[in-house]
């Protein structure tokens, strides 16, 4: 094989997750999105399952109480975090300011005032950016699935 087997796994991992993200959202909403397989946010979270198959990988290879999967541990548990935390709060944070420049947008609109530019020009912010526990337990299951059946199937 052309990469070890803890990369191959996380890559499949981020893949596996970006693809189911399609069909989850047609079967909950009724809407094909194929645009959701290249984006962030969403049920499940590829970070999450990424490094989680990472992680299993390197247990599986190394032993569950080795240093190397200690560290790809904390370094998922922080990933982790950011996405529940973090980057979930950007999202909100560009939610709100989408709402202020809309309401500004409307409030120009009744001054009717030709020397005031428009803001609706301005591209949105994107709001979803992080994940709900869920999306993360999700991308947990997803995760620790691809490294199990990578390494069933990788020619080692």
């Amino acid at each position: 094989m052309f990469l070890p087997y803890p990369i191959l796994a996380a890559v499949l991992g981020m893949l596996a997750a970006q693809i189911i993200k399609v069909p989850i959202h047609l079967v909950t909403s009724g809407e094909f999105n194929w645009r959701l397989a290249f984006s962030t946010g969403g049920m499940p979270s590829s970070h999450t399952s990424m490094v989680i198959a990472l992680t299993t990988a390197i247990g599986l290879t190394s032993g569950f109480y080795s240093n190397a999967f200690a560290i790809s541990l904390i370094f998922s548990s922080i990933v982790i975090y950011d996405a529940t935390g973090v980057r979930r709060q950007a999202g909100y944070h560009a939610e709100v300011l989408n709402q202020l420049i809309a309401d500004f947008n409307r409030l120009l609109e009744t001054l009717k005032d030709p020397d005031m530019k428009n803001a609706e020009s301005r591209k949105q912010l994107k709001e979803l950016l992080g994940h709900k526990p869920a999306e993360v337990f999700f991308g947990i299951i997803t995760g620790i699935v691809v490294g199990i059946v990578t390494f069933i199937f990788y020619p080692f």
